[in-house]
């Protein structure tokens, strides 16, 4: 196995800098396309929309990247192979400075260094070949945004086309742009005269709904700046934003998934018996569910036609991979290979899904599941949650990095991230939650529930991973309502109500504390992550003093070693 740069060799220096493709349509002005109004002139070739076999095309005789076997077109990404968390940044002006929750997340940058960058993009495209993707963000008409895309590279054009959704061809003559992403990842940033913190920027801004990224050829910087965006303007519109996968059954009932990277979301959505609606982004409006997008950005590390049959076959031509290792002889894909990162990706139209439910929408969810991956063996397999529980733990957005994921990480740690994704919400974690909570007011027929994919038997090291069919069993009982029937037991330490009895689950598991050999290490370890969610949770001002007493128990005990 080897990457890209051994692979193309001769062919990415013998192969012109600006390749200039047939023109297509009759006429390609800047101005027609509205490019004049955003102070791009002097252009060279400009394409919109363009269809996929097109997109694929440009990138392969542009040196972008190479084809798989499968058909998809696999590029590598170079230094960043995931998002740049401290590269990204939100205008500071005075129409959002006060709505803003400024954090480490959530960065300020002048309107004055946004202008500046501005104009070097503006200064950079003279001249270059470009690439326009008009479409629409929303699934429900009622609450759609127009998005455009402006793109150097054909292939960052082909993961939003396949990314967002798609317009018709009325829809396009009429399209209107209510956020557009410029993305030049060849122009580098300057940190010592431009406000950034290195070659990288992804820079928002709220007000004139632009967002301007260089530097990087990671294609989720697009997809997530666009969430962010979204989760701003919905709030308006009384949308609840969420970084939630969703699913339905046949009956119409429908399911939102939350989870942190590892925690199961998109392998515990995407189900034979359910159609996905969406694995990453959606909205929970007065009148039910819709996906935000019209495609899914999967991990593929590990990825397995056994395991998950519905991804291996949507990774087809059409399909973009990043940063997945290719054979250069025979071009089959190396999903077990970490050789450039853990983080390898996959990014495909949700048609690509057999049964996805391609309008985007469903009814309010009948079943919300928080999936945390505790790596230390006390969380319950599955709980249910009370209201204010539920508002308490999509707050505390819990999980846990394990030894090896991130560099000086050598014991599992207790992860925080409010709203099950903190750094793509511009507002206070607080404003969502209490959306959350007028939803399960408003709702009260919905069951939530917290469920560990993480270890059971013991922490990380000692005990064993939570097996996948029983895993799949709790999941199945809560979304088909045979929890609903059970006898329950709150949790001595975290409050949640375990069930007695999971059909196809055996009974001694439900119960952690059961399942480890020293009970007296059990509620020690259990009482050491009580305090963490206690001590994180004081960020939190101005809470309902009922969802903060929902929290986990703490005695106190004096935390000792890193969790």
């Amino acid at each position: 196995m080897t990457t890209f740069k051994r692979i193309l060799g001769h062919q990415l220096s013998s192969t012109p800098s600006s390749i200039r493709p047939e023109r297509i349509g009759e006429d390609q002005s800047e101005e027609l396309y509205g490019l004049g109004n955003l102070g791009m002139r002097n252009l060279g070739q400009v394409y919109r929309n363009l269809p996929v076999p097109k997109l694929v095309e440009y990138a392969l005789r542009q040196g972008e990247g190479l084809l798989a076997n499968n058909g998809a077109l696999c590029v590598e990404t170079g230094k960043y192979t995931g998002r740049s968390p401290q590269d990204r940044f939100i205008v500071d002006e005075p129409v959002t400075h006060d709505e803003i929750d400024w954090n480490q997340h959530n960065l300020p940058i002048s309107e004055e260094h946004f202008e500046q960058l501005y104009q070097r993009v503006l200064t950079y495209v003279q001249g270059r070949t470009l690439y326009i993707f008009d479409g629409y963000v929303g699934a429900d008409p009622s609450y759609r945004f127009g998005v455009r895309v402006i793109n150097e590279l054909a292939s960052q054009n082909l993961f939003a086309h396949q990314l967002f959704l798609r317009p018709t061809a009325i829809e396009l003559e009429h399209h209107y742009a209510d956020f557009t992403v410029i993305a030049v990842p060849g122009l580098k940033g300057n940190p010592l005269i431009e406000g950034l913190h290195s070659e990288a920027f992804i820079i928002l801004h709220l007000t004139k709904r632009i967002v301007l990224i260089g530097g990087s050829r990671y294609a989720g910087e697009i997809k997530k700046s666009i969430f962010s965006m979204m989760n701003y303007a919905m709030t308006k519109r009384d949308v609840l934003p969420m970084h939630a996968a969703a699913n339905v059954d046949r009956n119409g009932n429908t399911a939102l998934f939350f989870g942190l990277s590892g925690t199961g979301k998109t392998s515990l959505s995407v189900d034979r018996d359910r159609s996905l609606i969406g694995d990453d982004e959606h909205g929970w409006s007065a009148d039910g569910i819709f996906n935000f997008e019209g495609g899914c950005y999967a991990k593929t590390i590990h990825l397995s036609n056994e395991h998950e049959p519905q991804i291996w076959s949507a990774i087809q031509f059409g399909s973009l991979l990043e940063n997945v290792i290719l054979d250069p002889d025979s071009r089959t894909l190396d999903y077990n290979s970490s050789h450039l990162t853990e983080n390898t990706r996959a990014a495909y139209p949700l048609e690509h899904i057999p049964n996805c439910a391609l309008v985007g929408m469903g009814d309010h969810p009948k079943t919300i599941l928080f999936l945390a991956a505790d790596a230390f063996g006390v969380l319950p397999p599955i709980a249910r949650l009370t209201r204010e529980q539920a508002m308490y733990h999509f707050l505390s957005g819990y999980t846990s990095k394990l030894a090896g994921t991130e560099r000086g990480i050598t014991t599992p740690q207790a992860t925080f991230s409010a709203c099950f994704g903190q750094c793509f919400f511009p507002l206070s974690p607080t404003v969502y939650a209490e959306m959350l909570g007028e939803r399960l007011l408003q709702h009260p027929d919905t069951q939530v529930y917290l469920v560990n994919t993480g270890w059971s038997g013991g922490s990380y090291g000692v005990g064993q991973r939570m097996a996948i069919e029983y895993t799949r069993a709790m999941v199945n009982a809560a979304l088909n309502g045979e929890l609903n029937h059970v006898r329950y037991t709150p949790h001595p330490i975290f409050k949640v109500f375990v069930p007695s009895t999971v059909p196809n689950v055996p009974n001694n598991i439900l119960d952690p504390k059961q399942t480890w050999e020293n009970p007296t290490a059990y509620d020690r370890q259990a009482q050491q992550l009580a305090k963490r969610f206690v001590d994180n949770f004081k960020q939190f001002t101005n809470i309902d003093p009922a969802v903060v007493a929902a929290g986990p128990e703490s005695d106190n005990l004096p935390l000792e070693g890193r969790l």
